[in-house]
């Protein structure tokens, strides 16, 4: 990997090695508007550039507030949203069950260190559900694939 490139050389070492990432092109052909929701500084900056290094474009907020905002006012919505459980001033659920007042067609696939709040996310609107930690490029390509049988 290049230097130019800190969040997949951290990946690789968070993931043991486990990489899928495609330079230069996108999987498929397919790209995509990914919406990532965390308060985690480094856990966004590694969605964005694991997704941009495939070619897809990514949006992101640190809290639920400001992704329930920002969803709101966006004149063209995400292919899919990733969402973080604990953050700052809304959790995922109540910003999953916000987002889906907005709009219930953008799947929403959840991440949680906490497996005990897994039905929760998923009766919020979640259509799947990642417990950390897990291999990034994993759920890359299942966001993906999520967003191909949606675009159909």
């Amino acid at each position: 990997m290049r230097d130019s490139q800190p969040g997949l050389r951290a990946l690789a070492a968070m993931s043991g090695g486990y990489t899928t990432v495609k330079k230069n092109g996108r999987a498929g052909g397919l790209s995509a508007r990914v919406f990532v929701v965390d308060d985690e500084d480094f856990i966004r900056d590694l969605y964005k550039d694991m997704f941009e290094s495939r070619g897809h474009t990514v949006f992101s907020a640190r809290d639920g507030d400001e992704a329930v905002r920002l969803f709101r006012d966006m004149p063209c919505k995400p292919d899919a949203i990733i969402m973080d459980h604990r953050m700052p001033n809304k959790d995922g659920i109540q910003t999953t069950k916000e987002i889906r007042e907005l709009d219930a067609s953008i799947p929403i696939i959840f991440s949680s260190a906490d497996e005990s709040i897994r039905e929760e996310a998923l009766d919020a609107g979640a259509v799947s559900f990642w417990t950390k930690p897990f291999p990034v490029g994993m759920l890359i390509d299942a966001t993906m694939d999520i967003v191909k049988a949606r675009k159909g």
